[in-house]
Parts: C-alpha cells; sequence; structure tokens
C-alpha cells in the first residue's frame, strides 16, 4: 500500500487515521480498477483467475504473507498463493539472503533449496549415519547462524545492481516487507518504525550495510538526524524487531542445547520433526523474552534510567515517566499500529 500510495492511489486529504479495513478496500478497488483492457480472451480468462485468487488472501495482508526465499537470486522465491498479489499488481519483491558464490561449501550444502527446504534438510543431515551429509548438515545450520539478518554483503551487492534507478519495490527481510526505492545508485528503505512517528523530516533511511544502522534523510535524500534522538531512541527500544531477536535468541538455544534425539519417535516424517522443533524453539524463545524483560525491569528498579539527551534525570522521575510507557508497551504487544 505504501507503494501504491506513492505512485497510484490517493487517499482523501487531512487524513491521518486509517484501518486495515479500509486499506483492504482501497487495495480491492484498485486491484478491480486495474484490469487491462486490450487483452485475449485467454489472457483476459487468465488475469480474471489471478484477481480472484489474489482477493481470496487479501485477508492475510493484514497478519502476514506465506513467503519463502531462495538463497540462488534476489527475485527467487518459492511460488505459494501469496505472490500472485505482488505479480498482480505489478510490485518487485526482493530478498538480499544469498548466498555467496565464491564459497564452495557453502554453497554445495544449500544448492537450490528454498529457507524451509534447507531447515528440512538439515535436520534429515543430523540423522544421517553418512559423515559427509552429517557435515554438509553442519555447513547449512552454520550459514543460517551467521547470516541471521537475512541479509548477506553478496545479497547487498546483488540488490543494488538489480534494483532499478527510481523503482519502487518491496523488500522482505526478517519476516518483514519494506518498500524500497533506489536514488543515485543508493538503496533506501521507507522509514515506518513508530519510533519517527513525530519527524515528519525523516523519510527514509540508507541500505548500505547488514548491520541496519543505515543513515536517515527527507523526502529529497538529503541528510535530515532526528530532531529528537531520546523520543526516537525509545520508540525503536519499544517497537524492536521481535522477529530479529527470535532468529538470535533461537540460535542461541540451537548453540548451548543439543537436541535428544533418543526421545523423538521413529518414523516421523521431517516435516513433522521440524513442526515439533519449531514448537519447541518457539517455547524457549518465549520464555527467554520473559527472562530478559524481567532482567530489564529489575535493573530499571534498581538503578533507574537516566534520560538519554541530558543524563540528569533522577531515578524516581524517570521511573514515574516508565509506569504510563510500560503500560503503553503493554498494549503494543496486543495491537497493530499502521504508518
Amino acid at each position: 500500500m505504501n507503494i501504491l500510495l506513492l505512485s497510484q492511489v490517493k487517499l482523501p486529504p487531512m487524513m491521518e487515521i486509517i484501518t486495515a479495513e479500509q486499506l483492504m478496500e482501497y487495495l480491492g478497488d484498485y486491484i478491480l480498477d486495474a484490469k487491462p483492457k486490450e487483452i485475449s480472451e485467454i489472457q483476459r480468462l487468465n488475469y480474471e483467475q489471478n484477481m480472484s485468487d489474489a482477493m481470496a488472501i487479501l485477508h492475510k495482508l493484514q497478519t502476514g504473507l506465506d513467503v519463502n526465499v531462495k538463497f540462488t537470486g534476489v527475485r527467487v522465491f518459492e511460488y505459494t498463493p501469496e505472490c500472485i498479489v505482488f505479480d498482480l499488481l505489478d510490485i518487485p519483491l526482493y530478498h538480499g539472503w544469498l548466498v555467496d558464490p565464491q564459497v564452495a561449501d557453502i554453497v554445495k550444502a544449500v544448492g537450490n533449496c528454498s529457507y524451509n527446504q534447507l531447515v528440512e534438510k538439515i535436520i534429515s543431515c543430523k540423522q544421517s549415519d553418512n559423515s559427509e551429509l552429517v557435515s554438509e548438515g553442519f555447513v547449512a545450520e552454520q550459514f543460517l547462524n551467521n547470516t541471521a539478518t537475512q541479509l548477506t554483503y553478496h545479497g547487498l551487492c546483488e540488490l543494488t545492481s538489480a534494483v532499478q534507478e527510481g523503482e519502487l519495490c518491496v523488500f522482505f527481510r526478517n519476516n518483514h516487507f519494506s518498500t524500497m526505492t533506489k536514488y543515485k545508485g543508493q538503496l533506501y528503505l521507507l522509514v515506518t518504525d513508530q519510533g519517527f512517528l513525530t519527524e515528519e523530516k525523516v523519510v527514509w533511511e540508507s541500505l548500505h550495510n547488514v548491520d541496519g544502522d543505515g543513515n536517515f534523510c527527507d523526502s529529497e535524500f538529503h541528510l535530515r538526524p532526528p530532531s529528537d534522538p531520546e523520543t526516537v531512541y525509545r520508540g525503536q527500544q519499544d517497537q524492536i524487531d521481535q522477529d530479529y531477536l527470535m532468529a538470535l535468541s533461537l540460535q542461541q538455544e540451537q548453540q548451548n542445547q543439543e537436541i535428544n534425539w533418543e526421545q523423538i519417535p521413529e518414523g516421523i516424517s521431517d516435516l513433522e520433526l521440524a513442526k515439533k522443533l519449531q514448537e519447541e524453539e518457539d517455547r524457549r524463545a518465549s520464555q527467554y523474552y520473559q527472562e530478559q524483560e524481567q532482567a530489564a525491569a529489575q535493573v530499571q528498579q534498581v538503578q533507574g534510567a537516566p534520560s538519554l539527551a541530558s543524563g540528569r534525570q533522577s531515578g524516581s522521575n524517570e521511573r514515574k515517566r516508565k509506569e504510563p510507557r510500560e503500560k503503553e508497551r503493554e498494549k503494543e504487544k496486543n495491537s497493530c499500529v499502521l504508518l
């Protein structure tokens, strides 16, 4: 919708708040209006079928799409029905989670697998009696661990080369979809983090490394640092990317704990095994987050957090300000903010 708002769709002037249902209505209307006029009968039937399939999954846009990357190209995804939406709207979908072709052992271990297939392959290799397969599974697992940000420098180079100047597209990373464009050879992501809600001058963030510490720019791509770093910092901390944290925590769990394979029933399929392992990892990740939150709360109660801007606020004042902030955090956990 952000891409369409930057190019095709217009909202009523002075509108500040819009619901997810209203967004879906705008998107549905645009799909209907974008139907090609002068096409053959076969093309028309094919388009209408794609449009029907897209309409059937529009409701999923509010909760997430099933997108499965492959590690061989920035435009290579395993085909899923959700991809029809991007094709129908003629919106390019990119990712940057690529294997460096110069690293032969990783290329061999990952092959042409999608992410889901690679996870199943790792599980299968670990159970194998073949030492070569076990080693291959270990290499593949290390690749996933070492690229937890789901962006590699090889992928970033390929992205910079593939995206056209001025192109508006979608960048998929850590289970999030971002609006991306290219200006004077540099990639930029549209800033939608809640911490920048009051920063009207901050519009784009450069994508020039895999660590995520880009430079902020205005709508004309001029450098524009945030006017209130404390507010932005607090907003960012309140809205940390949970998927990225989950990926890191699960990898730590995998490194620190060995799975007891003797407890796994014989004859179980790779898919069933993957689901069981995912459920266990989700449980561990949830427990990890709770422990981190409790530890952080204890530190704040004992020490009090000083103001980022001045560093002279008292602990009691900071606690008073944090009480409603904690309530806001709890509220945000159960709600979705559309920016």
